[in-house]
């Protein structure tokens, strides 16, 4: 590893709290274009090289609304061409429809990943939301939360333990074992993208990181609450999850994303983004996901200086 990565990596390991990005994957997303492999690569390469601790991609298909139609690359496919492509950064869906995949594939991808990424997969699930992507690629949109209670019983099961025998009402994995093991065994962290009530329970029951993309910086301490009482009611110590975020940001003086969407809550100078963040941090968030806009190199550049902003001592 070369002499400034490593010096980025002792830095990063003082930090407040961690940094990823969320990558451009979809239509305009990049700055109003859409990003190729090529692209996607190179700004991998430069949040890397710029100190971030984990990069992140969206799981989306298709995605329709009245105004404007939309696609992405497929995620898993990405986080493999990533996972060979960097060295050092965490690598997760934010988050993986389980609705999507058969569950124990899905154990069996996030395995392959790992291995291939050397033990840096963050494993993000979630029960998916847009209906319409569901009914264009021949998903079944009913009773998502049921679908995703029996997946993510598999997938925890076969990551942690290697195998599983469930037959449920959606779903089934009878005498599955994963083989091999990747690098960690059971050691894949599992975070549940969520704020419903019963996918927190499933959140209190099943992972290790919870994330929040709902309200920051507004309602985050309701938030937390919620998932603390669904600790309560499953018997489980609240500081044994750790807590994530999800923030879309504006950059100032820089053109903002030109494809709909109305501005983000978050925006600012270097030094007040980390004067925000370091608040995040003080609320027990260990973990941001960012979504730049612009979502670009030239906002990776920008933003980059808030990084040693957030060290401490």
């Amino acid at each position: 590893m070369a002499m400034a990565s490593m010096t980025e990596h002792r830095g990063a390991a003082r930090r407040a709290l961690k940094v990823g990005l969320f990558l451009p994957v979809g239509e305009t997303m990049l700055h109003g274009d859409t990003a190729g492999w090529a692209d996607i690569l190179a700004l991998a390469r430069q949040a890397e090289d710029a100190g971030f601790d984990s990069l992140w991609v969206a799981d989306h298909l298709l995605m329709r609304f009245p105004a404007a139609t939309g696609g992405g690359w497929e995620c898993w496919s990405l986080l493999a061409a990533l996972a060979a492509s960097t060295r050092r950064v965490a690598l997760g869906p934010l988050v993986s429809c389980v609705g999507y995949r058969n569950p124990a594939l899905l154990a069996k991808m996030a395995d392959t990943v790992d291995e291939i990424s050397g033990g840096r997969l963050i494993l993000g699930l979630g029960a998916g939301w847009h209906e319409p992507e569901f009914r264009a690629f021949g998903y079944p949109f009913d009773h998502r939360v049921g679908r995703f209670e029996e997946g993510v019983q598999i997938i925890h099961g076969l990551l942690r333990d290697g195998h599983v025998d469930f037959a449920g009402r959606y779903h089934q994995a009878r005498d599955c074992e994963l083989r091999p093991r990747g690098p960690r065994g059971g050691g894949i962290p599992l975070m549940i993208g969520t704020t419903g009530a019963r996918m927190l329970r499933l959140t209190a029951r099943y992972a290790d990181i919870w994330n929040s993309d709902r309200g920051l910086p507004v309602g985050y301490a309701e938030q937390q609450a919620a998932l603390d009482a669904a600790c309560a009611a499953e018997g489980r110590d609240p500081a044994t999850i750790a807590r994530t975020a999800m923030v879309r940001l504006d950059l100032p003086g820089m053109e903002r994303q030109p494809f709909g969407l109305p501005p983000a809550r978050v925006a600012g100078t270097p030094e007040e983004l980390a004067t925000l963040f370091l608040g995040y941090a003080a609320q027990g968030i260990s973990h941001l996901q960012v979504w730049l806009g612009p979502n670009s190199s030239a906002g990776i550049e920008t933003f980059a200086q808030v990084l040693p902003l957030l060290e401490q001592g």
